[in-house]
């Protein structure tokens, strides 16, 4: 369908602000007013080529601390990119509120309507609404929190010295993933009161910190040493390692805890974005086709412009079969569009089998109320447990291999059938289940009045050790951050008994 010139948001590829308001106002027109989507205000920021990729290297965020390893992605993205290796993404999107989104100024119009499409109303709804996000995030804090941890770091390196604050942070961000509390609190962490309490915190730990580790009891003349006493006075054990180390380390600065606390509360903001990856970018693709396909039936998109939205679409899209050369993996976008794209079938033309599978939603005939209802209520691995539907399976050609060390030969253990439905669905939601993927590790004990030795451990599971020696880089890190000896005993859960044991000492009495 070809529009008349003057309903007509744009024609060519070149692109100006005005065109820009103008394909805002007509994405927001089908977003807000006839999908209903629910968003914190936008801002949109064109930026170039390089302006990305030094994005890129600070995880998106528009305002980060320095440090040697971001630079160091720069020039590995930079040449990848100039090689013609790599291409860049055509946007970033933070959580915040405001909602910032990055678009690149080498777009056509044609990307640029896709884009804020896609980041400016689809991720900044799931942003908005997802139950994960809500409560780990503060959404209106986290650029004032990122100022401030960029100037506080940037004190700290003219005080301390670039070099000690360089191996505390390398020894903070070794550590991130198990620098994150998994059980929701209450609320989110308000970050503006966190940056705003710091200089309370760091007087009051310099008045205090001292007379505590003075009045600590020594050997075993006093029965509160006892191990079970002195885990729980410690909170052990503790599944938060940068937490523990900032409030317990013997020998960290104020400052060092600080750093520490930053680096914990960056890492927890991002936890949220590794438990709905597929979902996130399965809603953000799900919105930018409704609307990029709204815009083009109502001809304010020209045939040549859909196609070229159809072209990038379908190849962000694309899953190669398990069978091709190019296969990696699932496709995040692949997987949730998909999903979706079947959620809303099953609401409209519901089949007999979908009746029996999802009763709740068959024929009901609003795919947009149920999917904002999934969007706000699942992450990854239970939207996966919930709506991965048999004919999803059958279309996509999906089954499950068991793949075990003992066994010489691969064996299909699934097919489908109503026994392999479920197991391929169980098996496949595991896969997107973080606290399966990654490896259970916690503080266990440590006696702070004898030889302060601190104890991990690693609860194997499925029988998966960690990489040797990665663990021994990750507990050397530790080790010089806490001060003293570290051991990580590796547990089989089932009998208790010790698989493996790393050991680390410290390098220098101080990570400073």
């Amino acid at each position: 369908m070809t529009g008349r010139a003057d309903e007509l948001l744009f024609t060519g590829s070149g692109w100006d602000f005005d065109m820009i308001r103008r394909v805002y106002d007509a994405v927001e027109e089908v977003a807000i007013g006839e999908m209903k989507l629910d968003i914190y205000p936008n801002r949109i920021e064109v930026i170039t080529a390089e302006q990305m990729l030094d994005a890129y290297s600070s995880t998106g965020m528009p305002l980060f601390y320095k440090h040697w390893s971001f630079g160091k992605q720069v020039l590995a993205n930079e040449m990848l990119y100039r090689k013609g290796m790599r291409a860049l993404a055509y946007e970033l999107v933070i959580n915040s509120d405001p909602c910032i989104s990055y678009i690149m100024e080498e777009n056509s119009a044609t990307m640029q309507t896709l884009v804020i499409a896609h980041a400016a109303f689809g991720h900044n709804h799931f942003f908005k609404n997802n139950y994960v996000f809500k409560q780990w995030t503060d959404a209106e804090g986290i650029l004032d929190y990122l100022n401030f941890a960029k100037r506080y770091i940037m004190e700290c390196e003219e005080r301390h010295g670039q070099a000690a604050v360089e191996r505390l942070i390398d020894a903070a961000h070794a550590l991130m993933h198990q620098g994150i509390h998994r059980s929701p609190r209450a609320r989110p962490r308000d970050l503006k009161a966190e940056a705003a309490r710091e200089a309370e915190r760091q007087a009051y730990q310099e008045r205090v910190y001292n007379d505590l580790w003075r009045t600590l009891p020594r050997g075993a003349k006093q029965a509160s040493a006892r191990a079970e006493k002195r885990r729980e006075a410690l909170n052990l054990p503790q599944e938060n390692i940068l937490y523990f180390l900032e409030k317990t380390g013997p020998k960290l600065a104020p400052w060092q805890r600080e750093i520490l606390r930053i680096i914990r509360l960056i890492a927890q903001y991002f936890y949220p974005q590794r438990q709905t990856k597929m979902m996130n970018e399965g809603a953000a693709t799900w919105c930018h086709y409704r609307i990029m396909t709204t815009l083009h039936e109502r001809g304010r998109l020209t045939d040549g412009a859909f196609m070229e939205f159809l072209q990038s679409h379908t190849n962000a899209i694309h899953q190669p079969a398990f069978d091709s050369g190019h296969f990696s993996g699932l496709n995040p976008y692949a997987l949730g569009f998909g999903i979706m794209q079947d959620i809303a079938r099953i609401c409209t033309a519901p089949t007999e089998e979908d009746r029996v599978w999802f009763p709740e939603i068959a024929g009901t005939g609003d795919p947009d109320g149920v999917l904002k209802h999934i969007w706000a209520n699942y992450r990854d691995e239970s939207f996966v447990a919930q709506y991965l539907s048999p004919h999803l399976i059958r279309r996509w050609r999906l089954f499950k291999l068991d793949d075990k060390e003992a066994t010489p030969e691969l064996r299909v253990d699934a097919i489908h059938n109503e026994r392999g439905y479920r197991e391929i669905r169980h098996a496949l939601a595991r896969h997107y289940d973080i606290g399966w993927e990654e490896p259970d590790i916690q503080v266990v004990d440590v006696d702070l009045a004898g030889d302060r030795k601190l104890i991990l451990e690693h609860r194997v599971n499925n029988g998966v050790l960690l990489a040797e020696s990665d663990a021994d880089k990750v507990l050397q890190h530790m080790a010089d951050l806490w001060g003293y000896d570290v051991c990580l005993n590796e547990i089989d859960p089932e009998s208790g008994k010790t698989l493996k044991q790393h050991r680390a000492q410290p390098h220098s009495p101080s990570p400073g």
